[in-house]
Formats: C-alpha cells, structure tokens, sequence
C-alpha cells in the first residue's frame, strides 16, 4: 500500500506517556499508554514519523538552495513584513538566531525525531511478528539518520534525543559533538540497510527501503572524506533494480512517482481531502493575482510566490545542449504593476527565448510544474535521493581514490542522457571540479547546492563572488549582504532554544 495513504492516520499518533498529568483522556479513547500494542498501531507510529518531512520541505529550500548561488528571490518592496525580510535574509547571509524560517528547519527535524524515537521504544518491546518489527524499526531509525543528517549539516553538534522524552529532565539536554551525532547517524544507517529490503517493484511504496538507507549512509560517508566505504556501498545499488530513466524531464513527472531512478522522495498527493496534496510550484513562480497563464488554474499566489527563482549565474552555467535547462528552467513573460504584482501574459522555453523591450521574462522552476485541478493542490512528490546522484556519488568517490579514469564511466552516464559529449579529463583536480559542477546543474533545486558548497569547501569562496555579482545587480541588497566567511558554515541554533535550555552553547559569530 501508498505510503501516502497512512498519513492522514498518522496524524492520530502524537500520543506520548503523560503519567504526571491529570489524565483527562476518556475512557473509551486510546491513551498513549494503551496504544502502541498492535501491528496497525504500531504501523501507524512509524507512518507518523515520516509526516514531519512534508514541513520540513517547505522551508529546506531556503536553509539549502536559497543560500547557495542557484537562486535568489524576487524582491518586493511593497511588503517589508517579518516574513519576507526572514527568507531575504537567508538567503542574504544576514540572518540571526531569531530568524524563524531558520528555526523551523530545526524544529521540523526534532519533530521527526521524536516520533521516530516514540515509533522505535515501542517497538523494542512490541509482541508482533519479528520480521515486521525489524522493517518498521529500519524504516523508523533511517528517518531518524535522515533528520539528524540534515541538522548536523546545518547546526553542527545538536542534542542526540534518542528516547522518547516523558520528564522535564529528559528535554534539556547538552550539544553533542558532531562526530556523535554522526556515530548515530551512522549507526541507525547501518541498521536499515540490514533489516529493511530493497523496492519488490517500481513504482514503490515511497517507504524508506535498503536503497534508502544505502545512498544516504553513502551520502555521510562522501561528506566526511571516507571514499572506499562509499564506494562499496553505492556499487550495491544497481543490483537492488535502481536505474536511470531515459528521459531527464519524465524522472520528475507525476506519473513516475517512486520510480527506479527514486531512492527516496517526500510523498504528496493532490486531492480536496486530506491535507496530503504539495503546493511548492505556487511558491517558485512569480508572485501574481492570477496564475492560470503558467499553472493551467487560475488562483492568487501573491503571498505565496516569489521564492527559489533561478539565477542567471545558474542558467549561464549549463553546457550548449544540455537538455536539463529546459527541463528545469522556463521563462514567464509579464509585467510588474507598481505593488510589485506581476501579470503574466505567456510562458516560454528558455532555450528560444528572446527579451522582448517592455516585458519582463522572469526564470521559474519548471521541473515541478505539471498539470493539476485545484489552485496550490499539485501531486508531485519531492526528490530526496536519486539514482543520478548515486552515479555522481560514485564518481566523485573513486576520483578522491586518486582513480579519476575509474570516476569517467559513472559521470558520464549522466552527462549523456543530458545529451552531453562524455568527459574525458582524468586530471584529479580537474575533475573535481568538473563533478562539482555536474551535480550543479543535474540535482538544481533539490536542495543539494548548498551542502555541496560547503562539503568542497568552496562555500565561502563562491558565495563571495555571488554576492560581489549581485550586488552590481541589485541595488536593494545591503552592505551586510554576502559578507561570507567561516562562520556562516552553520546557522545558529533557535534562539528560543538556547535561551530556555543552559546547557546549550550558540554557534560562533551569533
């Protein structure tokens, strides 16, 4: 069965142990302490734990790719509400520890955290058969590398929560060291791939499987310089039935949801029931009364629209002939009123464009744009891991091994169904280079840049740059803006955070 179609369920499973309270639950409803028993229930527990990743999607766009060089916002002067100045100032370099879209990303990981940490002490002691309980604790304790993954990349050393917290002391804990929390990581990773199995078909069921758990502890193995442990385990992915699929655009389309090419993707589907429908789309066009010219529904997206719009510096960045721009990128052409409103008048391919005088052509995202009924209600799920990125892992894996000939195979695998002439260089460095730029432009706007960056160690370097380039640009950006050094490698932990909790120390420089 759909992952998609327990999520609505899940929603039922915040039910933690509450034994210092007055019990206020009736009688004829289920309690925490009498939940947890059943096969279903505890199905559903582990369901719960996946929810929080739909939250986490709508702000890791602007924590991951709005703070690298792939794109930027489209400002508007007419609002200058706490909302919009937040994300500017993610993407600006400027934010502070109060700035909440920065905070969300932490509090939608320790969501996910503490879910899966209710899902996985119950099932330790959990009277249900041994081979169901092993796959819903790998599934559980992948989502819970998973999130700790992504803040230990963001934050640094975080608290390592790995009960359920039922006292008051249990909550206020101290930063682990990152190798810790990367121990942890590294461990719940090593327990999916051994307990959960690889996809029985595709399209899969978008639950968490071996190929899952493989690409992300790979994932954690290329971030910390261990090139061999990645190597071996991302050679074991193709066996398992992943692949390529043939055409780049169709890997995104609705219709090939949970494919071979998927390792991993949050679940949506559209629908007027259920709260289970995305609406990402409507946030990567143009802010606008009204959408119909580009979304095929007319809708007012003026409070949503204006965010992770591709920048020139991305688009100048593919090759001649690579098929993934247009796939990726079109153009909205339009004007803007004076409240910064734009009215769309068409839409083009950004391979035939040509600026007309007196029109703006606006760069969207358009690889997450496909047909749908109802106004910010799409079913496109969205890309965590795919098996393009399992090759350009590979690649840069071996190339680190000082065996960039080895590295050429795996690259150009997915060079030539961008329709791009294979890469022959087998200058290490050069070819680090040229990796670094391959993953750019095939994994644009998923959320990859930014980690890449930092990983290559040239995040300071180009974000620098960017910025000097912008700022010629953009006559709105600040002094303060793109002033990038060591410190802006992380973000700050929650002010509230720190300040409730006195074991906790802020990151340098905030």
């Amino acid at each position: 069965m759909k992952l998609y179609q327990f999520l609505l369920a899940a929603g039922l499973t915040l039910l933690g142990s509450c034994s210092d309270f007055l019990d206020l639950v009736p009688g004829d409803k289920e309690s925490g302490g009498s939940f947890y028993q059943t096969e279903d229930q505890l199905r559903q527990a582990v369901v719960a734990a996946y929810v929080p990743l739909r939250a986490f999607a709508d702000n890791d766009f602007f924590t991951g790719e709005g703070r690298s060089d792939n794109t930027h916002y489209d400002y508007t002067p007419a609002n200058r509400g706490s909302a919009y100045v937040y994300r500017e100032e993610v993407y600006d370099f400027t934010n502070g520890p109060q700035n909440t879209y920065v905070s969300a990303v932490y509090y939608h990981c320790y969501k996910g955290i503490s879910r899966a940490n209710i899902a996985i002490d119950h099932l330790e002691t959990a009277a249900i058969d041994e081979t169901v309980k092993c796959n819903l604790m790998g599934q559980a304790r992948f989502l819970r590398a998973f999130f700790y993954y992504k803040l230990v990349r963001y934050y640094g050393g975080v608290p390592l929560y790995l009960h359920e917290v039922t006292t008051a002391e249990d909550a206020f804990l101290p930063r682990s060291t990152a190798d810790e929390v990367y121990a942890q990581i590294i461990a719940d990773a090593e327990y999916a791939i051994a307990n959960l199995d690889p996809p029985a078909e595709f399209p899969a069921s978008g639950e968490a499987t071996r190929g899952s758990a493989t690409i992300l502890l790979a994932d954690v193995y290329v971030t910390r310089g261990e090139y061999a442990e990645a190597e071996r385990l991302l050679l074991t992915l193709e066996e398992m039935g992943y692949g390529l699929l043939g055409d780049y655009a169709e890997v995104f389309s609705t219709s090939n949801k949970n494919s071979r090419e998927s390792l991993f993707e949050i679940q949506y589907m559209q629908g007027l029931q259920g709260g289970q429908q995305s609406n990402f789309i409507y946030k990567f066009i143009p802010r606008s009364t009204n959408t119909e010219i580009l979304t095929g529904v007319a809708t007012n997206n003026s409070s949503l629209g204006g965010w992770n719009v591709p920048t020139q510096d991305l688009i100048n960045d593919y090759e001649p002939g690579d098929k993934r721009r247009a796939a990726s990128i079109g153009i909205a052409e339009g004007t803007y009123n004076s409240s910064y409103m734009f009215t769309y008048t068409a839409k083009t391919e950004i391979d035939d464009y040509v600026p007309q005088e007196g029109i703006s052509g606006v760069p969207y995202i358009k690889k997450y744009l496909h047909p749908h009924t109802d106004p910010n209600n799409t079913d496109d799920n969205w890309p965590i891991y795919r098996y393009a990125e399992a090759l350009l892992f590979l690649a840069e894996a071996v190339n680190e091994q000082g065996r960039p000939a080895e590295a050429l195979p795996y690259l150009n695998r997915v060079r030539r169904r961008a329709g791009l002439s294979d890469v022959t260089v087998t200058d290490q460095a050069q070819l680090r280079d040229i990796i670094l730029h391959e993953r750019r432009v095939e994994l644009a706007f998923e959320n990859k840049r930014w980690h890449d960056l930092v990983r290559s160690g040239k995040a300071v370097e180009v974000m620098n740059a960017y910025g000097r380039k912008l700022k010629e640009q953009y006559s709105y950006l600040i002094d303060a803006a793109y002033q990038v050094d060591e410190h802006h490698l992380l973000y700050p932990l929650p002010y509230d955070e720190v300040a409730m909790n006195d074991e906790l120390e802020q990151n340098p420089g905030y």
